[in-house]
């Protein structure tokens, strides 16, 4: 996994809540039946992703306005954590609503926010770059991969990122 050519200064946190129904349950394996039926119910989910989406790009561009109040005294990676966490949602479900575009943009936002220094007014407007970028594949409707026009996509976002980095190098570590 690239991260534009930058070290990591942050990486998002999985946290593994304890199973309680594991517990009930006891241990063991699912059914090939089961299997099944769950597979096909997240292939023929038709559930509409957008008001979900929607809420996590709100909760992004409460990040972005915190982030806009930035000071050396604020607490950087709690402002980036603000907004990584709607962007690790919309990495997690896009591909289960069948928007794997949105999982691909989202996933490049999260390298971008791994690795930035601090969050500047640069890197506000290339995060609203993506923020912008995936209302629109949301309200066209661009489910899949987008083809070449979501490839086009993600490589422009892509290539804004690594013009930061090339206009900033002082900010490697």
């Amino acid at each position: 996994m690239t991260h534009y050519n930058q070290p990591r200064r942050r990486k998002a946190e999985f946290i593994k809540p304890t199973n309680t129904l594991k517990q009930k349950v006891g241990h063991g394996g699912l059914s090939d039946e089961i299997l099944d039926k769950a597979q096909k119910l997240l292939e023929e989910n038709t559930h509409d992703f957008e008001p979900l989406a929607m809420m996590y790009l709100a909760t992004l561009m409460q990040g972005v306005e915190m982030a806009k109040g930035y000071s050396p005294s604020t607490d950087k990676e709690q402002i980036i954590a603000n907004m990584l966490y709607p962007t690790m949602q919309l990495k997690a479900n896009g591909g289960m609503f069948h928007y794997n575009l949105v999982t691909m943009i989202a996933d490049k936002l999260i390298q971008f926010l791994e690795v930035i220094d601090q969050p500047d007014i640069e890197v506000l407007e290339i995060v609203l770059a993506f923020h912008t970028t995936i209302i629109a594949i949301l309200q066209g409707k661009i489910s899949g991969d987008g083809g070449k026009q979501g490839q086009d996509l993600l490589n422009a976002l892509s290539d804004a990122c690594m013009r930061y980095f090339d206009k900033h190098p002082d900010d490697k570590l």
